[in-house]
């Protein structure tokens, strides 16, 4: 591009595409390839890792430029989505022999953005993850209430919800948005979301949008849906219909969720259990890998969405319960239908892509081979007798398809392609004439085959060759050494190009076939995209249909592979009743257990039986002992056993739990200024907020992160309010050794440790839960054990000594330990303790024992170690 006094049509055009693409990186279609300029160039370069160039000049400067081929583009655009950027794609919106119609010969082809791509809006495999939703969220305020509207539209998932203020963050954690779309306003409360205009997300005319793109006169087929929803939703599909310029994408009916119809789970707690994600964000090490069986993507998507909405309701998590046992203990029928299963490909997904406008023949034929193993699942689970009326309601929605199925095998060919510039998709026999046109082309060819073998023998050329490509269409072809022959006059070939080792011709005979061969090949294309819109309209009219086929697949999938979880493991069914207790026997942290296996070590496991009257359980014990492992296992088993799945133990039994927390372990947030010890605080004071007595807390160390009387005393205040005002369920693992008086006070507390000893100086962990308090930390013995330097240790050793006997010389550091009474109990009975052994050796006179009294102290001695 040459440097003008202004900038050229070109540009002109691109500015004013980019300034409708605002902050998205624009991909400004030229030919093969879509070029970015100006930062977007720099922006993608750095990403990408692909070189920056320049064209031309823009206002007296080089202009950045860098592309990517257009065949290859949605590899980039993974790379580009996954660093957080939104693309714009613009592309041509008439042949160049249409602007030449239009303007003349140097008129710039019209370009327009067809399509915006957003880490929320993507529908190809290559830009998803098959195993996990894809969710884009729209959050809108009415009153003290915000309305939430969530979307995955790679499969159609559509909900709405209402929730306090209270509750806005545990609902927002269970959706895991990909992309979160927020009113203009809520920038700061929602960091990182996409801001849209405020007048899109008005109740009234979200509710009429919501009419108008479910073709319904009223709402009232989805509920009675609130204000604060038809913001929201209204907001979804505003941002959506931007976001595919006019183009929806698939949605189901929109399903009301109640917030109080599953547990709520806030994010910190979700981190702390590792339930979807490990500690550093992988999902190995989680409890969905842990638990994971499923065969299809489909089945691995609901299962981690019933992880991370368990329900409250109990008829439904029998229902679930009952097909999950009907699988475990027929082995035979699990092992046959998870064989079926693997078959299938992801339907809704496919499904996802067709109404999107992005569907391929190879989705089609994806639909087909799915719906028709999917009616040959529903005949073989059909057959068999006493079947869970979970099944009964999910086998009817797997047929139906008969007719659909049908034309598209009649029409596809057994393994459609996603190019359909080729065709070649059509099923021969389908439509007899498009044989007819496909078959002039292959006859067309093998004429060019054989005038290819005639012209090589009249002209004695044996290199001679008819060659085809895009710009010349068919030719002949020979060396450069041969080409004055055939320039010659009366020859009967007509010069094209001359390269740089072979001259190309034209001949009457070869234009004549290539023009039968060029029109017969451009009618089939066209009779097979006629086809393909035909077939895509009759998977359209069933498209609700085909989604419901899709669900019910993906909830045998869940079942079947958490009976074949429940068996590996050696897993039971939990119960329910209608007080809140949590009685567990036999209980395993399902992650801790597998990676123990792994290096050939057992699991120890434990029991919990949390009551009515025994509902605050206060653990101590060493670290290392396994107190955090303890208390995240109740958790994990709680969480399974009202998604609907067997859980780790020899039985459980359980009250519903409303709402699940746990504070075990912490880290610095310094992006918003908080310390290890301000995470802690806040996430207690949750906490202490919002658990009711139909809820179960987990809390290990509360007050570690300040001093020692600070930390006691938070930690004594917590106990006293978990028992006092929340009264729910609670583990409460601490080192303050100090909170056990609090036993004599708290009827509900009931007091327990995890074992340990101390053998010839080493401390051995147990991992096995006892009853009662510890008898102390053991915190030097772990310190030891930890690879402390021996000199560092005996320090600490001395320096405990002073401090447990409050003695002068500890410099005032235990001074006024006393003057607290939970202190002076302590050190009370610290004093009270003697050294029986210190004391005996010290005062012996050896030289007066006889070998007879030598040997009897020495027994005496044994026994006395013994004892302490």
């Amino acid at each position: 591009m040459k440097a003008t006094s202004g900038p050229t049509p070109m540009m002109v055009q691109y500015l004013a595409l980019k300034a409708k693409a605002e902050d998205c990186l624009l991909f400004y279609r030229m030919g093969d390839f879509f070029e970015l300029f100006f930062d977007d160039a720099r922006a993608a370069a750095a990403t990408l890792d692909i070189a920056l160039t320049s064209r031309g000049e823009h206002d007296g400067r080089p202009i950045p430029m860098c592309g990517v081929p257009v065949h290859a583009a949605e590899g980039y655009l993974a790379r580009l989505i996954k660093a957080g950027h939104r693309v714009a794609i613009a592309e041509q919106t008439e042949s160049p022999e249409d602007a030449k119609a239009r303007g003349g010969s140097k008129t710039l082809v019209a370009r327009d953005i067809v399509r915006f791509v957003t880490a929320g809006t993507l529908t190809e495999d290559s830009l998803l993850d098959s195993w996990t939703s894809n969710m884009l969220v729209a959050v809108a305020p009415v009153g003290d209430e915000y309305g939430l509207a969530a979307a995955d539209i790679s499969t159609g998932y559509f909900e709405l919800v209402t929730v306090a203020a209270s509750a806005l963050e545990a609902e927002l954690a269970r959706l895991s948005a990909s992309e979160l779309v927020v009113p203009d306003g809520l920038a700061q409360q929602f960091i990182g979301a996409i801001i849209r205009p405020r007048a899109d997300f008005d109740s009234i005319v979200g509710g009429d949008l919501l009419k108008q793109h479910f073709a319904l006169s009223t709402l009232d087929a989805i509920g009675a849906v609130t204000r604060a929803e038809q913001a929201a939703a209204g907001g979804l599909i505003a941002y959506l219909a931007h976001v595919g310029q006019g183009n929806m994408p698939f949605l189901k009916l929109p399903v009301r969720r109640e917030v109080h119809a599953h547990l709520l789970i806030d994010q910190a707690t979700r981190d702390s259990l590792e339930i979807s994600a490990a500690n550093k964000g992988a999902r190995a090490g989680s409890l969905l890998a842990e638990v994971d069986r499923t065969i299809t993507g489909a089945g691995a998507r609901q299962l981690a969405s019933d992880l991370s909405a368990p329900l409250m309701d109990q008829s439904i998590i029998e229902a679930r319960l009952s097909l999950v046992q009907w699988f475990h203990d027929a082995p035979l029928t699990r092992d046959a239908v998870r064989s079926a299963l693997r078959q299938l490909p992801d339907i809704a997904r496919a499904l996802g892509r067709v109404v999107a406008g992005r569907g391929s023949p190879r989705d089609l034929g994806q639909i087909r081979d799915g719906l028709d193993a999917a009616r040959h699942l529903r005949e073989r689970l059909g057959a068999m007798a006493d079947r869970p009326q979970l099944l009964d309601h999910l086998l009817p929605m797997l047929d139906g398809h008969g007719h659909m199925v049908d034309v598209l095998s009649r029409a596809l060919v057994t393994s459609p392609p996603t190019d359909t510039t080729q065709g070649g998709y059509i099923a021969e026999g389908y439509d007899a004439a498009l044989d007819v046109l496909r078959s002039a082309g292959r006859d067309g060819r093998q004429a060019i085959a054989q005038l290819e073998a005639r012209y090589r023998d009249s002209t004695g050329v044996a290199a001679l060759k008819i060659r085809h490509n895009a710009v010349l269409g068919y030719f002949v072809e020979v060396p450069a050494k041969h080409g004055d022959a055939l320039m010659a006059a009366g020859s009967g070939f007509a010069h094209r190009q001359t390269m740089a080792g072979a001259v190309r011709f034209n001949s009457p005979e070869l234009h004549e076939e290539a023009m039968r061969i060029t029109q017969a090949s451009g009618h089939a294309l066209a009779a097979e995209a006629a086809h393909l819109e035909e077939l895509t309209a009759i998977v359209l009219t069933r498209r609700d249909a085909i989604a419901a086929s899709a669900d019910a697949l993906a909830r045998i999938d869940v079942s079947a592979a958490l009976a074949e979880r429940a068996a590996e493991g050696n897993w039971c069914r939990p119960s329910f009743v209608s007080h809140p207790c949590l009685e567990i026997e036999g209980g395993r942290h399902p992650v801790v257990e597998s990676a123990l296996a792994k290096s050939g070590d057992r699991f120890i496991a434990n029991d919990c039986k949390l009551s009515p009257d025994k509902r605050l359980w206060l653990v101590s014990g060493p670290n290392m002992g396994g107190k955090s492992t303890f208390l995240r296992q109740n958790a994990l088993i709680v969480l399974l056993a009202q998604a609907g799945s067997y859980v780790p133990a020899t039985s459980a039994k359980l009250g519903l739990v409303d709402r699940l927390f746990s504070r075990v372990g912490a880290s610095d947030n310094l992006a918003r200024g908080r310390s290890t010890f301000m995470v802690e605080m806040v996430e207690t004071a949750a906490i202490l907020a919002q658990a009711t007595e139909r809820s179960f807390v987990i809390l290990d160390e509360v007050g570690r992160g300040t001093s020692t009387y600070d930390g006691l005393a938070i930690a004594w205040a917590v106990v006293e309010g978990i028992h006092e005002t929340n009264r729910c369920r609670c583990l409460f693992a601490t080192h303050y050794h100090e909170l056990t008086r609090l036993s004599d006070s708290l009827d509900a507390l009931s007091l327990h440790h995890v074992r340990a000893k101390e053998y010839k100086g080493d401390l051995v962990l147990l991992h096995e839960l006892g009853d009662g308090p510890a008898d102390r930390s053991y915190g030097i013995a772990v310190a030891k054990l930890a690879g402390l330097p021996p000199q560092v240790v005996s320090r600490a050793k001395t320096v405990l000594e002073k401090l447990e006997k409050g003695r002068a010389e500890t410099g005032g550091l235990a001074a006024g330990l006393g003057d607290l009474p939970l202190f002076s109990a302590a050190l009370d009975a610290a004093e009270a303790k003697v050294d029986a052994l210190r004391e005996k050796l010290t005062g012996l006179d050896i030289d007066a024992l006889s070998p007879r009294a030598a040997l009897d102290l020495l027994y005496e001695l044994k026994r006395a170690a013994g004892e302490n």
